[in-house]
Formats: structure tokens, sequence, C-alpha cells
């Protein structure tokens, strides 16, 4: 009995630490997206108290009881309930659905090209809906028709990419990364010649401005427009995650194992492609954050897609929102969210390269 009390608390010495380290890293995963979700909402220039913040959240659920059970009554300003709701609320919904669904299209890609250097505007479709953004600004359309021609001209140029991608079908993926850089191009061509053209003191700013990333003009007609394709498109590749393991073994294993690969593919890049597109009309061109994030995910939870995919997203939705509560607080001028994940994206990709432990498999 000795020595076998002995060889447990010896094997309990020994993974102990494992099983520590893995319940931090879950509480890290799961536990921080509300947190930030709700400190988001007290952080700004106007003061708000985390108190008031956390009624104003609870009382239309909780006053749906009948009032001599619970009910919360208002004391709060109107001025508060209208920052909250009308402003503050939209935009970390919106940070939240923004920063998940880039991570979760770079996760895809990744897998999907089987390269750790894919980010999800890797097929043109960034450039595209900047593209289609710039050409309704200097047209002077309203913000939904923005949105609209942005949406229109992401999915249109990763279209062309993938014509072009099949005039050549002996190694397809090459082909389609390599027309996804030249569609890529193209586009950005023509929001260097809009941004030529525009007014320099009305249009070139507002083009400038829309490009570098924002979400400060997001309110509940952009969600309602863009929220159901991202989610939809969001829970396909959840759903796909673990056939997304089975294409970056090699398309022949895969087909051995009664995959259709061309479909799959397919798939994953028009889901990954509305993700994107949906995110670039609503906040901008935001780079980095698919690029990083899914590494940040491999670190936590190793390079299983059926884990890394839903995990990118949460870890993709706490970090931009960290972006935006600093974009909007740091300075009394907002900060661009494109130049703040750059700054941080950076120089956080290059300690990833340098850390040998870190690998693609």
């Amino acid at each position: 009995m000795v020595s076998i009390s002995h060889h447990i608390s010896n094997n309990y010495l020994i993974i102990r630490p494992f099983l520590t380290g893995k319940i931090v890293s879950t509480l890290l995963i799961y536990g921080t997206l509300p947190i930030l979700f709700v400190v988001s909402l007290f952080l700004g220039h106007y003061e708000i108290s985390p108190f008031h913040v956390i009624k104003l959240l609870i009382a239309p659920i909780i006053n749906l009881l009948p009032e001599h059970i619970v009910h919360i009554y208002p004391d709060w300003t109107i001025a508060e309930e209208n920052v909250i709701y009308q402003v503050r609320l939209p935009r970390v919904i919106a940070a939240v659905l923004v920063g998940g669904g880039l991570a979760i299209a770079g996760a895809a890609y990744q897998g999907l090209f089987k390269n750790p250097l894919v980010s999800p505007d890797i097929l043109g479709v960034s450039s595209g809906a900047g593209f289609g953004a710039a050409l309704a600004l200097i047209l002077s359309a309203g913000s939904l028709m923005i949105q609209v021609s942005a949406f229109t001209f992401g999915i249109l140029a990763v279209t062309i990419t993938y014509i072009l991608s099949s005039f050549y079908r002996r190694t397809p993926t090459l082909v389609l990364v390599l027309s996804g850089i030249i569609v890529g191009a193209f586009f950005t061509a023509l929001i260097s010649f809009t941004k030529y053209i525009a007014d320099p003191y009305d249009k070139l700013p507002a083009i400038t401005f829309w490009l570098m990333g924002s979400l400060a003009s997001v309110r509940y007609t952009e969600l309602l427009f863009i929220a159901p394709p991202l989610l939809i498109a969001t829970a396909v590749l959840i759903l796909l995650r673990w056939r997304i393991n089975l294409l970056a073994v090699g398309d022949d294993e895969a087909r051995t194992l009664g995959i259709d690969t061309k479909r799959m593919s397919q798939v994953i890049i028009l889901c990954s492609t509305l993700i994107t597109a949906g995110a670039v009309c609503i906040a901008g061109i935001i780079g980095w954050v698919g690029l990083v994030v899914p590494h940040l995910g491999r670190m936590l939870v190793g390079p299983d897609n059926k884990k890394l995919i839903p995990v990118s997203f949460l870890l993709g939705s706490s970090y931009l929102l960290i972006i935006d509560t600093v974009a909007r607080n740091l300075t009394m001028a907002e900060i661009p969210l494109g130049i703040l994940t750059a700054i941080i994206g950076a120089p956080f990709f290059a300690y990833l390269l340098s850390k040998r432990s870190v690998g693609w498999t």
C-alpha cells in the first residue's frame, strides 16, 4: 500500500504543473472576454459608474420578472443610458464580431493553405472592400451604401481571384495565393487612384481615416446588416473545424478519408470571405488580427483546429476589445485601430518567430 500511494503521489507531482497550466489557460481563454466586454462599456471619456453599467445591462432582463419578485429601479441618468446603449454597446459588440471573425478566418486560412503566414486578406478581400468604400465615399454615398459597396467589392475581389486561379490546375493552392496577390495589388492601385482624384479637403481625409480602421461610427443598423452573414459563416467554420485538420495533412490523405477537398476549400474560402468582407465594411482595414491571434491560440491549445478555431474567435474578440478601448481612451483624438494593431501585432509576431518552441504542427 505504501508503494502504491507513493507511486500515485509521484505521478500527481508530475502532472500537477500541467493541470495547473491547463486550468489557468482555460480560465484565461473563456473568462477574459466577458470581463473585457463589461469593462469596455464603462471606460471612456464620459465616466460612468461600473455599477450603473451592470444595472443597465441586466435591468431589461431582470425587469421582465414580476415586480414583487425582483425589480431594478433606474438610478442612472438619461445621458448614461444613451451613452451605453446607443454609443458603446454597439461598438463593443462590433469589436467582438470583427476581432473574432478576423481571427477565425485567419486560423481557417492557415489550416487550408498549410501556411502559418497566411492572413484573411490573402485573396484580396480587404483591398477590394477598401476600394468599394473609397468609391462610395467619393460619390458622397451614405453610410449604409458605403458598407454595401465595401462588402460587394470585397466578395468581387475574391471571386476574380478564384476565377484566375482556375486557369491553372497543376498547383491550385499556390496559384490561388498568387492570384490573390495580383488582385490585391490591382485593387490597392485603384484605392490609390481614388485618393489621387479625391478632394484633398473633404473626401481624401475621409477615405484615409476609413482605411486605417475605426469602430467609432458603428450603430445597430450596421450591426443588423453585417452580423447575420458573419455569424453564419463563423458557425459553419466552427462546425467544419475537424475537417480543416484533414486538409492540413494533405489533399491525398483527405481524399482517402472521404473528404471532397475542392468542395471543402470552396466552403472555407466562401465563409472566410464573408467574414472578412463584413469586418472590413464596418471597421475598415484592420491588419494583424487574423495573422497573430491564431498563433497565440496555438500557444495555448496547440495546432488542433477542433480547439484552435473556437479559441481563435474568443482571443480575437478579446484582443480587438482591448485595442479599441485603448484607441478611444489613450488620447482625446481617437487613434485608428489599424495603427495600434500594427504597433502591437508586429513586435508580438516577431517574438513568436523567435520562440522555437512555438511550432506549426
